[in-house]
């Protein structure tokens, strides 16, 4: 038995995370953490920064410190889940992709041989909504979806 958690950096991924530990844990089961890091965002991030600051010269450098920033974000945030993992006892691994989130996410489900998903109910922007994420890949992807709240 094999768990892919979707990680997001939000507190809700987080959560998602801790609950599948446990899960696995009585289950026995191997939990495969998935980041994945849309160069989109750190585009969007910097357009945003540049439209609010008027320093546009250096827009290009900004989306590379944000890019760097946001990978070195989404390996501290695996390492402590796979520290939690193994103080655990639990067999955890983790898995970072670069590309859009979406199809990412859908390959790797569809791709990687899991029994269950499980991901957080809300995404990074904290909206009231359930995840963007859900809405794309739930008819996308064969595995069962937990959604943690």
């Amino acid at each position: 038995m094999k768990y892919l958690v979707l990680l997001d950096g939000s507190k809700w991924s987080q959560k998602a995370a801790l609950h599948a530990v446990s899960i696995a844990k009585r289950k026995g089961a191997e939990v495969v953490f998935f980041s994945v890091l849309d160069i989109r965002e750190a585009r969007s991030l910097a357009f945003n920064f540049c439209a609010q600051s008027g320093i546009c010269d250096r827009v290009k450098d900004y989306e590379t410190q944000i890019w760097r920033d946001m990978k070195k974000g989404v390996q501290d945030d695996l390492a402590g889940i796979l520290h939690h993992c193994n103080r655990e006892k639990l067999a955890c691994s983790s898995k970072i992709a670069e590309g859009i989130t979406r199809d990412e996410v859908i390959h790797e489900a569809n791709a990687g041989g899991y029994s269950l998903i499980i991901m957080g109910a809300y995404g990074k922007s904290g909206k009231t909504r359930l995840s963007a994420l859900l809405e794309e890949v739930a008819g996308e992807v064969e595995t069962p979806i937990l959604i943690v709240r």
